[in-house]
């Protein structure tokens, strides 16, 4: 079976000045159709950069990237727009939700964006947020919601044009360890029960115990654990809660 993701040879060199950074050097890695996979490593290891170019937020130096079995690293800006609006959803730290409309406009804010106009946005939304458990606050603004129960909206909106993918870069960290765990078996169900590819950027150990598979970073490359050596590597995390 071809894998969902299909990474090889990946660089990605940003200029600073007269200083060149490698963000990313010569990573190879692929991920099945319904894994659920933790990104882990320091700060400055590559791990945002890969999201960002896995994401079709950013593009990669040299390399190439196959997202269910198509080319997507040298597509223009227009289609990068429409593949991630079709097949991710995003779930960020920050929860980046609008603050003056309520949850329910914030969940279908995906749907605005398709190419053809959805006449039962309201009910998808609705739909979403009541799988993350949110049945009766879809005319709350986000101001009279918990910190949980706006990133339940966040998760919402990233599953509301059931995509193949979810991206969440530190989705628990302004949360606290009870409201951490809530979401993250959101996450889990999600995968489970939708077999939605779930991919989380995490520092937390317990996080990542979430995950089928933990997938390291160090200084730009793919490591083996806590190894210091640029191997391609990634280990099975056989934790689950």
């Amino acid at each position: 079976m071809t894998p969902l993701i299909d990474v090889r040879h990946l660089s990605k060199t940003y200029s600073l000045g007269e200083v060149e950074v490698h963000a990313l050097s010569d990573v190879t890695i692929t991920i099945s159709r319904g894994s659920f996979v933790a990104v882990m490593g320091p700060s400055g290891s590559g791990k945002s950069t890969f999201m960002n170019i896995i994401g079709c937020l950013d593009r990669p130096t040299s390399g190439s990237y196959f997202l269910d079995g198509v080319s997507v690293e040298s597509m223009e800006r227009d289609e990068l727009a429409e593949i991630r609006n079709r097949k991710i959803g995003f779930v960020f730290q920050n929860f980046n939700l609008l603050a003056r409309v309520t949850a329910l406009e914030n969940a279908k804010l995906p749907l605005l964006y398709a190419d053809n106009v959805i006449r039962d946005a309201d009910a998808r939304a609705a739909k979403a947020l009541a799988a993350v458990g949110l049945e009766g606050q879809l005319q709350n603004m986000p101001s009279q919601l918990s910190g949980g129960q706006q990133q339940r909206v966040a998760i919402a909106r990233a599953i509301v044009n059931e995509p193949q993918i979810i991206l969440a870069d530190e989705p628990t960290g302004a949360l606290d360890t009870k409201t951490s765990r809530e979401i993250m078996t959101i996450f889990r169900d999600l995968n489970q029960t939708r077999s939605i590819t779930v991919i989380v950027v995490t520092h937390s150990d317990e996080v990542a115990a979430y995950a089928d598979r933990i997938i390291y970073f160090r200084d730009g490359r793919l490591v083996n654990g806590e190894a210091a050596v640029p191997m391609p590597v990634v280990l099975d995390q056989a934790a689950k809660r």
